[in-house]
């Protein structure tokens, strides 16, 4: 058994997990620092997660190179390992983190008088940041479980940020109530594949169940229940019920980053997880055989087929534009799933492209509605009347988000899509990709009734006066704009991006 031959972390470790040591300071520093300058506006803990941030990005991107392994460096006890894609998801992720950050310093529903234990929100922000990282780079089922833990943990606190709020303390009780519900039909799941296999780390359960050592029936039990566990953490049908009532009640900086945070994160997991233990390694002909035996590639179809037809019906019927947004990142799960139904290479590196395209759109439409929450004090779509002449460039860069949400060229949801549609139709999924061409189709009509009521309809009465953001609500706009635009036109490099990391991580 493995519990057996423990293998103990050394210090020469960190030189691969700088990026993670950093934002482990920088939650302790920050944390530290809130307490002892206490201010109205906790300027200390936001400047150090924002340096915190910059550094570990930093760190990510520098090239530990020479000695890396073609596959990557399996560290800390062989619990995680440092790839190619452990890379990208760094990178995404302390992007995310770090919009997220600046963009809620100016959000009155953060920074608003009547707000208490301000700094807290920052330092939450980089600790979720650090335990989305270590859940992208697991290994192991013991830290698989805990990573997930981390992140759902620092979820809960996120979601009920505004105490004295009836709508965020429900939110934030719900939340807990269905994480540890998926979590314990998850921690099943493990246990009994950890039973059969007598493995923990994922290289192990694959030569176990390459030696015939698991009941098929048993083996599919399992799988559906992790499986299960995962859907929830990205929300996907039927484990989707706790992503409006979260995202309506949670501050919209908090609704932004789980839009796209721990979603990146469970996709990181799985893709890791199954790809390592039914799908990698040098004999094509064994991993087929492991995929075939439960013929769960099926199963993950239909999921994807119900989730993206399901969010988009029930988009269509809102009226609150922050919770019309949570349906529609439930049904992009639904696309992203389907590149996750054979495990191809070029399946899995569509669901990495079309991460990054997603993290910039969807967190540029949050943003909006949090600019636009501070003035109006409202998310009804009827009070979005004539708020593009109120509001000119920032309705523009909306307009923009929206359409790449849509897949309609040129902009990067296009490309993002193009990508994951190619890729499943050369496994022969017709009816899948049929189905996603029609859902895309059936978002453009409540995408596009944001952009109408926005630029064609006349503005309440009294309503009519141009509202101003802040200089840093225009310059994280644009920066989520920009590349959602440039990703439509010059996306070549980016791809092979997500291509290099899924191969890195083959090469392990």
């Amino acid at each position: 058994m493995e519990l057996l031959h423990v293998k103990i972390p050394s210090w020469a470790d960190l030189q691969w997990w700088l990026p993670e040591v950093v934002l482990c300071l920088t939650f302790l520093v920050a944390l530290v620092g809130d307490l002892v300058v206490r201010g109205r506006r906790p300027v200390v803990p936001f400047a150090l997660s924002i340096l915190g941030l910059v550094v570990a990005g930093v760190l990510s991107v520098i090239d530990t190179g020479a000695a890396m392994p073609a596959g990557g460096r399996a560290i800390m006890g062989d619990l995680v390992v440092v790839d190619g894609m452990a890379v990208f998801f760094r990178l995404l992720f302390v992007f995310a983190g770090l919009c997220t950050v600046l963009f809620a310093w100016t959000s009155e529903e953060i920074m608003g008088r009547r707000r208490e234990n301000k700094g807290e929100f920052y330092v939450l922000t980089v600790l979720m940041t650090l335990a989305m990282m270590v859940m992208a780079e697991a290994r192991d089922l013991l830290m698989l479980y805990l990573a997930m833990e981390g992140v759902g943990l620092t979820s809960y606190v996120m979601a009920g940020y505004m105490r004295t709020s009836l709508r965020s303390t429900e939110a934030s009780l719900k939340y807990v109530i269905f994480g540890a519900v998926s979590s314990a039909i998850m921690l099943y799941g493990l246990s009994l594949l950890y039973g059969m296999t007598g493995a923990l780390q994922f290289s192990g359960i694959r030569e176990a169940l390459l030696g015939g050592r698991a009941d098929p029936f048993g083996l599919l039990v399992a799988v559906v229940l992790i499986l299960a566990g995962m859907s929830y953490k990205i929300a996907a049908v039927p484990f989707h019920f706790w992503c409006p009532d979260v995202y309506e009640g949670a501050p919209t900086p908090v609704a932004a980053l789980f839009s796209v945070g721990p979603k990146a994160a469970g996709f990181a997991l799985m893709i890791r997880f199954f790809y390592s233990t039914f799908a990698a390694g040098t004999d094509p002909a064994a991993s087929q055989v492991l995929i075939k035996a439960i013929n769960w590639p099926l199963l993950v179809a239909v999921i994807s087929a119900a989730t993206m037809t399901y969010g988009n019906l029930v988009a269509l019927r809102q009226t609150n534009v922050k919770r019309m947004l949570a349906y529609s990142s439930i049904a992009h799960v639904g696309y992203l799933l389907m590149g996750f139904v054979l495990l191809s290479d070029a399946g899995l590196a569509a669901i990495l492209f079309y991460l990054l395209v997603y993290t910039l759109m969807n967190l540029g439409a949050f943003f909006f509605v949090v600019a636009v929450n501070n003035h109006l004090k409202s998310e009804e779509l009827a009070d979005y009347a004539g708020l593009g002449y109120r509001l000119p460039w920032a309705g523009v860069m909306m307009v923009v988000f929206l359409a790449s949400l849509t897949g309609v060229p040129p902009f990067a949801g296009f490309v993002g899509k193009l990508y994951l549609f190619t890729a499943v139709m050369d496994r022969q999924w017709f009816w899948l990709v049929i189905l996603a061409g029609l859902n895309s189709v059936i978002s453009l009509y409540y995408y596009f009734k944001v952009a109408k009521v926005m630029w064609l309809s006349r503005p309440l009465e009294g309503a009519d006066s141009p509202l101003k953001l802040t200089w840093l609500q225009y310059a994280v706009l644009a920066l989520l704009a920009v590349p959602t635009l440039a990703l439509g036109l010059f996306f070549g490099e980016f791809k092979e991006l997500a291509d290099a990391s899924i191969r890195a991580m083959a090469g392990g």
